[in-house]
């Protein structure tokens, strides 16, 4: 075991000793409402704008896409209740679920749908999902409760791309009189009631909510930045469910008698992202050389204490291939420093690389392991750690040259992707690498409806990442939720949403 490992274990154990003695407001007994604890505070309420995966785990709760996915990642109706292809691929129709409301008592029909489409496609809001529904020429509406998209093209994994959070549906009064990043008003499972940024947020259960649930009368989230202080509220107590990002902490609940911890393998990745547009980096030897020299498993033990998996560009294990098929998975050092030779940089230079605290809380860790590795190869690593806001809104900006960072996955390789990686792409400049073979196969990847050629178009767009080597990808996670005994039915998810939150149950 390395030396950081062991004072990385140490340290979690000290604040875990210290937490025991931190006063958390009390559980209501008998109530039932849910207390739950995170870390890490949502960054604002706008679905189509937030990055933040702490937004989006929130936003989840309030709002509703036309499709989700469910805990084995197949798309499943949410606000649609069915869909359908024309047979040249070119029209897609949803039908709608009626007698939904909105949390304001107004009905949901086709115009909020085409209204929620047309600002995400609207340039000017700078929607997070925009690259993917590009593919959108226009859209009608025969009736309340049937959309009609007209696409410029056969977009296979436009459906998919529906499934974002980011695609929510949003009432078409709120985007035509209010104002979005203020009004949360949805179709949700939950109804926010208050938001007190870093403190609390209180929802209460949507009485009129079209699905199952919710079971409970409302959720009260409580920030307590510390997870060694979550964890010590659990065992007090005063907490029912919690999420857990630190895999140093949650491992801690293993075996807990009155906690249940459910440990779900994630489909986000940890990445270090590098951006080739900026010197040296712009130089493939260099950026080949700092893939060569990053011992990726030595990352996931020292910083996640082994609780991961080394991983490729693609995550989701219908598309992902071996690690042996890709570009220097294996260190090699010798290889780094002939690469660095060749591009006239063996004298080395200084990284400088951002680090968002908290999320994920094993970012700093993961940067030191790097900054340390890649020494061998003469590169100065400086960090630069950030609160979480702030690291958002300088990687929304591009004002960086490299970044830890922890991304979601999504079940499609198109738009997990195309937003980074296709020309025009919304986050194009922040990927920071333009590339035409990249570009070529995420648009073969979108309209082929093969399912095995579509496996091996995506099979060679991993190979090409990692032959280029724009970021590095380093590991997907474990999702950690924490439970007290008596609270029963929540699915965890591969990619770590609380929609789920909506079918609990408090048997006190």
């Amino acid at each position: 075991m390395s030396l950081a490992k062991v004072v990385r274990i140490v340290l979690m154990g000290a604040l875990l000793v210290m937490a025991v003695g931190v006063t958390v407001p009390g559980a209501a007994q008998g109530s039932n409402t849910l207390i739950m604890a995170r870390a890490v505070d949502a960054t604002g309420l706008d679905p189509h704008l937030q990055t933040a995966f702490s937004s989006l785990r929130l936003l989840d709760l309030i709002y509703e896409p036309l499709v989700r996915t469910d805990a084995d990642l197949n798309l499943i109706p949410a606000l649609a209740e069915s869909w359908e292809f024309s047979d040249d691929g070119l029209t897609l129709t949803f039908h709608l679920r009626q007698g939904v409301t909105f949390h304001d008592g107004s009905a949901f029909t086709s115009e909020d749908v085409i209204a929620s489409f047309k600002r995400i496609l609207d340039e000017a809001t700078g929607a997070a999902t925009r690259s993917n529904l590009l593919s959108i020429d226009s859209m009608d509406a025969p009736d309340d409760y049937t959309v009609v998209l007209h696409l410029n093209l056969a977009d296979v994994p436009l459906v998919a791309a529906l499934s974002s959070r980011n695609a929510a549906i949003l009432s078409s009064d709120v985007i035509a009189n209010g104002d979005p990043t203020k009004d949360a008003i949805g179709t949700g499972p939950f109804i926010l009631e208050s938001w007190t940024p870093d403190e609390k947020t209180v929802l209460k259960a949507n009485p009129n909510y079209w699905g199952d649930g919710p079971y409970v009368d409302g959720i009260e989230i409580r920030n307590i930045p510390e997870e060694a202080s979550i964890v010590a509220a659990l065992r007090a107590g005063e907490v029912d469910f919690a999420l857990l990002n630190d895999p140093l902490i949650a491992t801690l609940l293993e075996g807990d008698a009155t906690i249940t911890l459910n440990r779900t393998p994630d489909i986000s990745y940890h990445v270090l992202q590098l951006r080739a547009a900026v010197a040296p980096l712009d130089k493939l030897e260099v950026r080949q050389a700092i893939s060569c020299a990053i011992d990726r498993q030595e990352v996931v033990d020292v910083a996640a204490l082994g609780e991961g998996q080394v991983t490729g560009p693609l995550t989701m294990p219908a598309f992902r291939i071996p690690l042996d098929q890709l570009f220097c998975y294996t260190p090699d050092l010798n290889k780094a420093r002939d690469l660095m030779k060749q591009a006239g940089m063996e004298a080395g230079f200084t990284l400088p690389v951002i680090v968002g605290v908290a999320e994920p809380p094993t970012a700093l860790s993961e940067a030191q392991v790097i900054q340390e590795q890649l020494k061998a190869i003469n590169i100065d690593v400086q960090i630069e750690s950030l609160e979480l806001a702030t690291y958002v809104d300088r990687w929304l900006a591009a004002d960086f040259t490299a970044a830890i960072a922890l991304n979601g996955g999504r079940p499609d390789p198109y738009p997990m992707y195309s937003r980074y990686f296709q020309y025009g792409a919304q986050f194009e400049k922040v990927a920071g690498y333009e590339d035409d073979t990249l570009d070529s196969l995420m648009r073969a990847g979108q309209t082929e409806t093969d399912p095995a050629k579509r496996y091996e178009i995506f099979a060679e767009f991993q190979k090409h990442l990692a032959e280029t080597c724009p970021w590095i990808w380093l590991y997907t996670q474990y999702n950690y939720t924490a439970q007290q005994s008596y609270v029963t039915d929540f699915t965890p998810t591969p990619d770590g949403y609380l929609f789920y939150l909506s079918e609990i149950k408090l048997n006190r």
